[in-house]
């Protein structure tokens, strides 16, 4: 214990006199989860329409003016060809092109039918979708408008109708900052902890203080710890600075244990900190250590369920998604902030992110290499 103590000390003297790391560790995860909710945003706005009105009607003009009006659309272009309307497509100034055929008005009160014609620019996938769906949306509610002004419901609806009334669970209101903060907050955790770690040993290398360090009586697994522990608290103290944030800005507040949250988070540490100092043993520049670090974050991210349903992906990628501990964090905790889940629904969790920490940390110790 003596040892690891003053080892302890030097590696805080050390953190400390590096004021990019005290900047890093405090301002850099707080301004993140203040901007990055705000940015990543599941809902899109701000579709570009452009409407071909040839019809001219009251009923054209009542679509168009619901269509700006649901608060999705932006009209950027009117009454013009469609060979003009697919000039703006092309130059990225329109995602849809709706169409309004001449005798849109008669056509829906004497046929009671109408067809129009709606073109969407795909090459945002995600925009695209969303886009035309949301139209789709408002041309259905338009729609039932319509026949609900000319018709008694109870002429033409001779068919039993099922009314469903949903209710949304943990977030009633469907606020996307409450399933965003959790996860981006796991992110920070994660980044914070696995570049720090992986760049610590590295260090020593290039500075040659190593070497100094190899010539001392201290066992592989007290230079380990020494190196561990540091950052393990410092990994708690941005998750604590993250929860501070997710109340004050976003108030956020978590319905579950923050005993539990805790817990869990301090067996997390142990394993993303043991990959970063397995990484650093196997490196000899920081700037090694630093992209091979970078390489597994990305992996993390992409593939943690933070911006892409694992239940979405092949069957080879949530293969692959088993062995991504952030995957495991950003779901504990969705679980304990948003549902209030116990340590008996998190249990598979924990014990899987154990077995992570003891792995990678045993290797980092057994790939230290000590010469005396």
């Amino acid at each position: 214990m003596r040892t690891i103590k003053f080892l302890l000390q030097k590696e805080f003297r050390q953190i400390f006199r590096n004021r990019a790391i005290v900047a890093m560790v405090i301002a850099m995860p707080v301004i993140q989860l203040i901007i990055l909710p705000l940015a990543a945003n599941y809902e899109v706005k701000n579709v570009n329409v452009a409407v071909i009105d040839k019809d001219h009607s009251s009923y054209s003009q009542k679509l168009i003016n619901k269509i700006i009006a649901s608060g999705y659309f932006k009209l950027t272009g009117y009454d013009f060809s469609f060979k003009q309307a697919y000039r703006l497509i092309e130059s990225d100034a329109a995602d849809l092109i709706l169409e309004i055929p001449q005798g849109f008005e008669r056509n829906l009160i004497r046929e009671n039918e109408q067809k129009l014609f709606v073109a969407v620019n795909a090459i945002n996938g995600t925009k695209a979708n969303l886009g035309s769906a949301y139209l789709l949306t408002v041309i259905q509610d338009f729609n039932r408008d319509v026949r609900l002004q000319f018709i008694q419901p109870g002429n033409f609806n001779q068919q039993p109708t099922i009314d469903v009334a949903s209710s949304n669970w943990y977030n009633p209101l469907l606020d996307y900052h409450m399933y965003m903060v959790p996860g981006i907050l796991a992110i920070l955790v994660t980044m914070i902890g696995g570049f720090l770690t992986a760049l610590n040993i590295v260090k020593e290398k290039e500075v040659g203080t190593i070497e100094q360090i190899n010539v001392t009586p201290i066992k592989k697994y007290h230079f380990i710890l020494g190196k561990l522990i540091p950052f393990w608290i410092l990994g708690n103290v941005v998750f604590t600075l993250g929860l501070l944030v997710a109340r004050l800005v976003y108030g956020i507040i978590p319905v579950g244990s923050l005993f539990l949250m805790y817990g869990f988070i301090a067996v997390y540490l142990l394993a993303v900190l043991g990959l970063g100092l397995l990484i650093s043993t196997f490196c000899e520049t920081q700037q090694q250590a630093m992209f091979v670090m970078f390489f597994f974050v990305m992996i993390f991210v992409l593939m943690g369920g933070l911006f892409t349903s694992i239940d979405s992906m092949p069957d080879w990628a949530k293969t692959v998604t088993k062995f991504n501990p952030v995957s495991y964090l950003i779901e504990v905790m969705r679980m304990i902030m948003l549902k209030g889940s116990s340590l008996k629904n998190i249990l598979p969790q924990l014990g899987i992110i154990a077995v992570f920490a003891l792995v990678l940390n045993s290797l980092a110790i057994f790939n230290y290499k000590k010469t005396s």
